[in-house]
């Protein structure tokens, strides 16, 4: 397993929930056939607009996506937070601790 720092996880401006890794890209995690995507622009994974799922579940959604590339992405203190309600980064911190 390959472990990546987290730089950067977000909502978009197309509200879908993304996270940037460090150094590393992912252009076929769509063959994960889990709904996650590679925006080879951005340099970033996302995810569909919310509909029945909870953006934590998204999170958690892409990490396991990853995790069948044999990549563990790791949240760090260096990681940036844009436009991640208060409650949501408490969530995913919560998820990483355990």
């Amino acid at each position: 397993m390959i472990h990546t720092k987290i730089v950067e996880v977000g909502i978009d401006e197309e509200e879908r929930l993304y996270i940037i890794p460090a150094s590393v890209t992912f252009p076929y995690i769509y063959r994960e056939a889990m709904e996650v995507r590679w925006c080879p622009e951005k340099k970033y994974l996302y995810s569909p607009k919310l509909r029945e799922w909870s953006y934590f579940h998204w999170y958690t959604q892409v990490i396991s996506a990853v995790k069948k590339q044999s990549h563990q992405l790791q949240v760090c203190k260096e990681t940036m937070w844009v436009n991640i309600p208060e409650e949501l980064k408490e969530e995913i911190l919560r998820l990483e601790i355990t």
